[in-house]
């Protein structure tokens, strides 16, 4: 699951998380944020690639990486 939060002052405003696959708002700004990202389709399918990019591709090297110290 790829996840990408978006703080400010240690408040969670919004965050994507591939798995609902759109941005949550978790505040007034970051609902409106949300909403505003969420209608922008170049934006959802760039957001949806990051999970190929960052998890596909490195879970491997992760899972050698943890059945070595084991």
């Amino acid at each position: 699951e790829y996840i990408q939060s978006y703080y400010f002052n240690k408040l969670e405003l919004t965050r994507f998380s591939s798995s609902v696959g759109k941005f949550v708002g978790f505040t007034e700004q970051g609902v409106r944020n949300a909403e505003y990202w969420n209608n922008d389709a170049s934006l959802l399918s760039a957001m949806k690639a990051q999970k190929e990019v960052y998890c596909l591709n490195h879970v491997q090297i992760d899972y050698r990486a943890a059945l070595t110290k084991s």
